[in-house]
């Protein structure tokens, strides 16, 4: 959140800069902002507005706001024209939001756990949308969540931050491919290079570990990983 906050210059940078889509995000903020789409944890839309006056507050805002795609996102996502947003359920207000986000050509959508706290049916949905926005070969999302099951589904790039520190930013196929999951004894884990294994967990029923995929003992089954559960095992083991 801290990120895309700064990216947003919601926040100012100590140091350093940023560039969204090769442009400076504070010389060039106006160009920066026709460019990006932006769903919040939270609707930021007034209450009393309806998804009608929004669209004309919309047209005004952005040069290349499209009518069609707004009334075609509101159809879509079945939102009612002139109920005012405040009578919306949560649900409803984050597909208004993905609705305005999507409806002026962004280039790039940043979402700020826009997921969290909706039910798995509005998620789906969601998820389903951001993945036809990326079928546009120049259109990319940036996504902040701590709901890893939706990362999986919607992302190419991981990155986990922990404590203000990066801690991972890799493809999520790599992950796939370089690490596995290994159930085994204590001792048999003990043989194992330490530098080779990501985290563990060692319990009365034996030892669960992540390990690099050429590290797995002849004799041990390695299985794919869980992303989640990588990442737990790297806090755990780098603390």
């Amino acid at each position: 959140s801290t990120t895309i906050k700064l990216i947003l210059n919601m926040l100012f940078k100590d140091s350093g800069s940023i560039t969204v889509l090769g442009k400076d995000n504070v010389k060039e903020l106006d160009s920066v902002k026709e460019d990006i789409g932006v769903v919040f944890d939270e609707c930021c839309f007034p209450p009393e507005l309806n998804a009608k006056r929004l669209q004309k507050i919309m047209k005004a805002a952005y040069r290349q706001w499209d009518d069609a795609a707004y009334e075609g996102y509101l159809k879509q996502f079945d939102l009612p024209m002139n109920r005012s947003i405040g009578k919306f359920s949560r649900g409803m207000k984050m597909k208004l939001s993905m609705a305005v986000a999507l409806s002026h050509k962004a280039k790039l959508l940043i979402l700020d756990e826009a997921t969290s706290g909706l039910d798995p049916v509005v998620r789906d949905d969601i998820i389903d949308i951001l993945m036809d926005f990326t079928k546009e070969e120049d259109h990319s999302i940036l996504m902040s969540s701590h709901i890893v099951s939706d990362l999986e589904k919607a992302c190419d790039y991981i990155a986990f931050l922990h404590k203000g520190r990066l801690v991972l930013c890799e493809e999520k196929d790599r992950l796939y491919e370089q690490y596995r999951a290994i159930h085994c004894t204590e001792q048999q884990l003990a043989a194992i290079d330490k530098a080779a294994v990501i985290g563990k967990k060692v319990g009365s029923f034996g030892a669960e570990a992540i390990v690099w995929k050429d590290a797995v003992p002849e004799g041990i089954q390695g299985y794919p990983i869980d992303i989640e559960k990588l990442f737990i095992f790297m806090v755990k083991e780098g603390g």
